[in-house]
């Protein structure tokens, strides 16, 4: 199934050749929220596909999958994603978990409730362990 195309007339035009140029350089992975995320969900043990798709149905691309546990994380931006009531959420995920976190959301805190979504019932941070 290829993915649908994109209407660039409907798409609103740049208000400046700076806003443009800004917005083509943005990048679509391996942003700051994501690789804090990353960092200390790979230091606790949890590995992890990254910037991939869940099934060839979707055109979403996970920040984290996990196929064998048919579960998808999404670090979104504040600013690009409309946080938090104007995120779009998929109509049908066909039984995917979804968790979608926020960049100003605490990194630790979202690492734990990864974990917790993977089913591990024991989270360590630094020294102490976490029930």
């Amino acid at each position: 199934m290829e993915p649908a195309p994109v209407d660039l007339a409907r798409a609103p035009a740049a208000s400046s050749a700076a806003v443009r140029d800004r917005f083509r350089r943005q990048g679509r992975r391996d942003t700051a929220p994501e690789l804090a995320l990353r960092r200390r969900l790979h230091a606790r043990g949890v590995r992890f596909r990254v910037d991939v798709r869940p099934g060839r149905g979707t055109r979403a691309r996970g920040d984290l999958v996990w196929k064998g546990r048919r579960l998808v994380v999404f670090v979104d931006g504040c600013f690009w994603h409309g946080c938090p009531t104007c995120g779009h959420l998929p109509k049908q995920n066909a039984g995917w978990r979804v968790l979608r976190f926020w960049e100003h959301q605490d990194p630790d805190e979202v690492a734990d409730a990864v974990c917790r979504a993977l089913g591990r019932g024991l989270v360590t941070r630094g020294d102490q362990a976490i029930p």
